[in-house]
């Protein structure tokens, strides 16, 4: 199989995070992605909200998606050069969980400087049968 690939700039806006979810559901489907498809777009949500919560402004917002057979990458860049930080678990908090959704759900992911930026991705296997 050969290895798939799509980007898509959005603006860093709260609106931007659906469009990124409903996206990349559409997008594995129309691949036949393997890999779960739910978990996939919740942290691409993920990652996106913290552009908007952390970045935001005019600054930039691409998504990008590599599949191969064995491997699914999703990865979201911005223009901030600050990386993201895991934050303290508050039980009273509806937010501040979404990096350890990441390392729960994630079967690898990292960060890495882009362009002054930074790229934020993740990677899933094919889900199990």
């Amino acid at each position: 199989m050969s290895t798939l690939t799509a980007s898509l700039d959005l603006p860093p806006t709260a609106a931007s995070v659906p469009v990124a979810r409903r996206l990349v559901r559409e997008l594995l489907q129309a691949w036949g992605a393997r890999q779960d498809h739910e978990d996939a777009a919740l942290l691409v949500t993920e990652l996106v909200a913290n552009v908007v919560d952390h970045v935001g402004g005019s600054d930039c917002l691409t998504l990008e998606a590599t599949y191969s057979e064995d491997w699914l990458r999703l990865a979201v860049v911005d223009c901030s050069p600050t990386r993201p930080a895991f934050q303290q678990l508050d039980t009273q908090s509806v937010r501040g969980r979404g990096l350890h959704m990441v390392e729960v759900l994630a079967d690898r992911w990292g960060c890495e400087d882009h362009r002054g930026g930074k790229r934020v991705w993740f990677e899933l296997r094919p889900a199990r049968l």
